[in-house]
């Protein structure tokens, strides 16, 4: 028996660090037949037929600063987002009403906007053919309420996913493709693909159970024939999180879908209970090609009850890079899985 093999033996289950035996990528239990296109279809169908109430997440809560505009783009809407005198977030067309001066680019004074062309100043009192928007501060991230785009139903707030309570660690980034919001919530709904496509984050991938196309039951079992319920309507997995080459961070979790725009992995077993991986997908327009832009916008909100895990938190300004560096990696392989699935489904090549 080898050095590694006796250590392995030896290891203390309880600790969330666990080794991990040698692999061999090619040598993988292959899952291309669980990912059935058809479910993840009909789990995609699903989720785009839940309710958003128009909110999109404009950016990330940090990006939305007192001392400076910033600007984007949603659904093809030129917007900027400031902070008052309050620290309240204000959102507002991204072009004077004036002459069409970029917003993006005034000055903020006092708590309101002031144009650099010709000093008009704009706030939350809005003015002639300027008026703010609804906006949503959850303390990660910054939602807006475009009624016109989303064209559904209003409602006071977003579907904020659930997080983990007490002392939390979070992390936000954010990456565009040429896409739409589907191909990017049809990714997440493949979880088959973790450890196949990022074998350099996970190990030990197995789909417990997933909703079936006509019910909901465990994998390879035959599901009730009926509606599939939110609570019902999910995917659960076993995986191992990679932190070293051969130690990882075995959990056990699941993939939802609370509104067509957000999946949401949840840890529901194993170390960080709680503990959540939001991907939120905000189309941005046509980009100059003609074709669609999605901004992948990802937060990563860590919460542990470990005495450890309160000197990180500590540590956020330090650790917070590496956790956007390490979700920047991973969604830099799946935008090509989803720009991909664009391509094939509409032809644009």
């Amino acid at each position: 028996m080898s050095m590694l093999s006796r250590i392995s033996r030896r290891w203390p289950a309880s600790w969330p660090l666990q080794p991990l035996p040698p692999s061999s990528w090619a040598r993988q239990q292959p899952t291309y037949a669980g990912a059935d296109p058809k479910l993840i279809s009909a789990a995609l169908e699903r989720a785009q037929a839940r309710p958003s109430g128009n909110w999109f997440v404009l950016a990330s809560s940090r990006e939305v600063r007192a001392d400076r505009p910033f600007g984007t783009r949603v659904g093809g809407i030129e917007l900027v987002a400031w902070r008052d005198t309050t620290g309240t977030v204000q959102v507002g067309p991204g072009a004077c009403p004036h002459l069409g001066a970029p917003m993006a680019l005034a000055a903020i004074d006092c708590g309101e906007l002031v144009c650099r062309w010709h000093g008009l100043r704009l706030g939350a009192g809005s003015g002639p053919g300027w008026t703010v928007y609804p906006a949503y501060d959850d303390g990660v991230l910054v939602w807006v309420r475009l009624d016109d785009l989303g064209g559904e139903e209003p409602t006071d707030a977003p579907v904020v996913p659930a997080r983990p309570v007490g002392r939390t660690l979070d992390a936000v980034t954010t990456l565009t493709g040429v896409c739409e919001p589907e191909d990017i919530v049809a990714n997440r709904l493949d979880p088959w693909h973790g450890a196949w496509f990022h074998p350099y984050s996970f190990q030990r991938l197995d789909v417990v159970s997933a909703p079936r196309v006509d019910g909901v039951g465990e994998v390879g079992e035959v599901g009730e024939v009926g509606e599939v319920t939110v609570d019902e309507d999910r995917f659960l997995v076993t995986v191992t999180f990679k932190v070293g080459p051969r130690v990882g961070v075995p959990v056990q979790a699941e993939f939802v879908c609370p509104e067509p725009r957000t999946v949401v992995m949840r840890i529901v077993d194993g170390e960080g209970v709680g503990s959540v991986v939001e991907t939120h997908a905000t189309p941005r327009g046509p980009g100059r090609d003609g074709r669609p832009r999605t901004s992948v916008v990802e937060a990563v909100v860590a919460g542990s009850d470990r005495p450890g895990f309160a000197v990180a938190s500590r540590l956020a300004p330090v650790i917070r890079p590496a956790m956007a560096a390490a979700a920047t990696k991973l969604w830099r392989d799946d935008l090509d899985y989803a720009q991909r699935r664009y391509e094939m489904r509409t032809g644009r090549g």
